[in-house]
């Protein structure tokens, strides 16, 4: 992911989250010298897309965090927020981490089998920590993977 990225991963981040962030967000996390990510921008040729998807990630001292996530729901249940999730992983390791965390809407039961499925299990919660479009707080699950 580039700076020059961060208009079309807003506009995703936007059609995919109930409290989007902006591109000035994405352009100042990616000025941080431990952020990073990688976008998807084609999947295939079957369908024309913008973005297909998007991974944001901190990676400090043996510490990884995927900040953001999204996936184009054209894109959605193809394999493309696995590789993203692995590309991130790899990368997180690479850089010296030993373990990577996030957090997850736990009514988001896409997402939450996905972390599953790679190997990240509940650590803690945050109760009312998310509030979706009618006004309704959820609890945000921290999970974590080791990367060694």
């Amino acid at each position: 992911m580039q700076t020059d990225d961060c208009s079309r991963v807003a506009a995703l981040h936007g059609e995919r989250f109930s409290r989007p962030w902006g591109d000035g967000e994405f352009h100042s996390l990616l000025m941080q010298p431990y952020v990073f990510g990688f976008v998807a921008r084609q999947m295939n040729g079957l369908f024309k897309l913008p973005l297909a998807g998007f991974v944001l990630t901190r990676a400090v001292a043996d510490e990884g965090e995927i900040l953001t996530v999204a996936v184009h729901t054209k894109a959605a249940r193809a394999g493309l927020g696995w590789r993203l999730m692995l590309a991130a992983m790899r990368e997180v390791h690479a850089r010296g981490g030993e373990s990577l965390f996030l957090e997850v809407d736990d009514t988001n039961q896409a997402a939450l089998g996905l972390y599953r499925k790679l190997g990240f299990a509940k650590v803690g919660e945050r109760p009312a920590y998310y509030t979706d479009k009618n006004g309704v707080r959820t609890t945000a699950l921290v999970m974590k993977r080791d990367l060694r």
